[in-house]
């Protein structure tokens, strides 16, 4: 069993564009998400939510910057999205059963993800505090289960050409 998922987990050029792939359409997915939700409940345009990730590494200071920090968060973004899904990836090579069972164990991996985003990553960065409104909660959770771990788990999936043999 070893050696043949080993020989299945290598990332193949394939493989990474699956990856890639999901992780920018998990990202695109989110960004319309949070942009909607906030421009629905608050009037928050989607420039100052962008700029809400790149708070997160220059703080408050993130708000005046214009063009320029808007930019930051989108890469931010897409590159922690990116980097979720293949951390997904990378984790299934020595947990097979994440792959073979991805319509539980992806939704899991979600709520990890908001769990680490929201109760490390977040407090730990310079982003000044938002509001934690429970409709925002709720829907955040679901998105990181449906939107952000399943989709991870199953970009898994097909990158290593289907559930790993036991």
């Amino acid at each position: 069993m070893t050696a043949s998922l080993s020989m299945r987990a290598s990332l193949t050029p394939k493989a990474a564009n699956i990856l890639l792939g999901t992780g920018l359409l998990v990202a695109t997915v989110d960004a319309i998400f949070a942009s909607t939700f906030w421009r629905l409940v608050a009037g928050v345009p989607a420039s100052r939510i962008v700029q809400g990730i790149a708070a997160g590494l220059l703080g408050k200071a993130a708000f005046q910057g214009g063009a320029g920090t808007m930019g930051l968060g989108a890469v931010l973004h897409y590159g922690m999205a990116i980097a979720m899904v293949f951390a997904y990836y990378f984790a299934s090579r020595w947990l097979p059963a994440l792959v073979r069972r991805p319509w539980m164990y992806g939704p899991l991996y979600g709520l990890v993800v908001y769990a680490v985003m929201n109760g490390i990553v977040v407090p730990l960065s310079a982003a000044p505090p938002s509001p934690h409104l429970l409709g925002w909660v709720i829907s955040s959770i679901f998105v990181h289960m449906f939107v952000v771990g399943l989709p991870s788990a199953l970009a898994a999936r097909a990158a290593l050409g289907g559930a790993p043999e036991v």
